[in-house]
């Protein structure tokens, strides 16, 4: 059975494709979470992956939930409330756990449509790119329902508290440059140029020390939930590693001897 998300890796760079077109890569699915699950471990485990690219097959990066399933058996809604909310618990909340705890940065190269829990999932990730068709919404609301899967944690760390308001209160849609003029993205290229555009971030990420790379990306996602003086604690800690690497020491020689340096994750 084929896997729903693509795992492949071109050097340092894991690029991990929702390939579930006929349901435009909902991501509600127990094989899906896992699927997710999975990649964050193996990447988290693989220090020969420095980065990674999420995107979408076919012409949406993801249509959230899979609403044909509201409607009837095999969703997350349940006769009985209680199992309900242990349905969300064990199921689709188990990805922004999983990209929380991972330390490989995550770049979203979002094409087309990223509605719902899929422009959550955008959200889960460091660096947004979008494609110039890309169309975004926090559309919970227009089902009668909320963000489930953690939107309403997500979002305003993202865009601001007014703006993810906005789009969470009305679900109303919003093109590619809107996203960029509100921050949801960082930048926004030709849908053609849509994927060699992260691949060329993702490279410039992955020429820095690993090490250093994975400990920022960490330090900058506890900054949003802990206190100065806790992160400044941590920061210690993570530059005393830091010092220790064969990293650092080439990145300062490589800098004194005016040449380009050649890191090796140690």
């Amino acid at each position: 059975m084929q896997s729903p998300l693509d795992y492949r890796q071109e050097g340092p760079i894991a690029i991990l494709t929702m390939n579930v077109p006929e349901t435009r890569n909902a991501i509600s699915s127990e094989d899906m979470i896992a699927a997710f699950e999975d990649a964050c471990a193996r990447m988290n485990a693989d220090m020969s992956v420095r980065v990674a690219i999420v995107t979408g097959a076919g012409p949406s990066f993801s249509s959230g939930g899979n609403v044909k399933k509201m409607s009837g058996e095999g969703g997350l809604s349940d006769r009985l409330p209680a199992q309900t909310r242990r349905n969300y618990k064990l199921g689709i909340q188990r990805i922004p756990l999983a990209f929380d705890g991972l330390e490989v940065p995550v770049i979203a190269a979002v094409n087309g449509h990223a509605i719902g829990a899929g422009c959550d999932l955008a959200c889960m990730c460091d660096i947004r790119i979008a494609g110039e068709s890309a169309k975004f919404a926090e559309s919970f609301v227009k089902l009668g329902i909320i963000p489930g899967d953690g939107g309403a944690w997500l979002l305003p760390r993202v865009v601001g508290y007014s703006k993810a308001c906005e789009m969470a209160l009305t679900g109303d849609m919003i093109d590619a440059q809107e996203a960029l003029k509100i921050g949801l993205v960082s930048r926004v290229v030709p849908d053609a140029q849509l994927m060699d555009e992260a691949k060329a971030l993702a490279l410039r990420i992955a020429a820095n020390p690993p090490h250093a790379v994975r400990m920022t990306k960490t330090l900058i996602r506890k900054g949003q939930e802990t206190s100065l003086q806790a992160l400044l604690d941590l920061s210690s800690a993570y530059q005393a590693l830091a010092h220790a690497t064969a990293d650092h020491t080439e990145a300062v020689a490589a800098f004194l001897e005016k040449r380009k340096p050649t890191f090796t994750g140690q």
